[in-house]
């Protein structure tokens, strides 16, 4: 606006009366009138086609914008549902074990029964990428494991170490989702 300023105050004085001339002598009007609505025209025309298709990708936007937020939504509400139709054989032994629990009497019998639905739950996580993660003995690491005591190293290779595991700690695909609780040898 300065510049402008500036520029309106260094206008030469004779090229006003020149603008006034020209503005009393007779023209064309209807000639340039003419092509002015037209081109006023054009543009309102290309204005418009402009803003139908801004309009029309706005939809188109928000419209994929919804359905993958819907799409997301059922994901999340469906996710389990491939683990726990897997996990309904497994529910399904221990039921069967529990109904004939009363009838059985030798107790090596019922251990096998159990260690057999042990391995069964066990094989369905890990083909699910459940994996489980082995901490006794290793060397105490944050990122891995919650430190619940620390107690005097048996010996002196074990500080440091973790001595004894409380909680299992897991991996899914090779992401932690529960931490070890762990005992430390000091």
């Amino acid at each position: 606006m300065a510049k402008e300023k500036e520029q309106n105050e260094h206008i030469d004085p004779k090229s006003e009366p020149i603008e006034q001339e020209n503005a009393d002598q007779p023209t064309d009007t209807a000639a340039s009138d003419t092509d002015n609505s037209s081109e006023k025209t054009g543009e309102v025309d290309q204005l418009a086609v402009l803003n139908d298709k801004y309009l029309r990708l706005y939809s188109e936007f928000d419209n994929y914008r919804k359905r993958t937020n819907k799409e997301k939504i059922d994901l999340i509400a469906t996710a389990s549902a491939a683990v726990l139709k897997d996990l309904i054989g497994v529910l399904d032994d221990f039921d069967r074990a529990a109904a004939n629990n009363d009838q059985v009497t030798d107790p090596e019998v019922l251990k096998s029964g159990f260690n057999l639905i042990h391995t069964k739950l066990r094989s369905v996580l890990e083909g699910k990428g459940l994996k489980p993660m082995q901490s006794k003995g290793e060397v105490f690491d944050p990122e891995l494991h919650e430190a619940i005591a620390n107690i005097p190293a048996p010996s002196d290779d074990l500080k440091g170490k973790v001595i004894d595991d409380v909680e299992r700690g897991y991996y899914l695909n090779d992401k932690v989702i529960r931490y070890a609780k762990v005992v430390v040898g000091q």
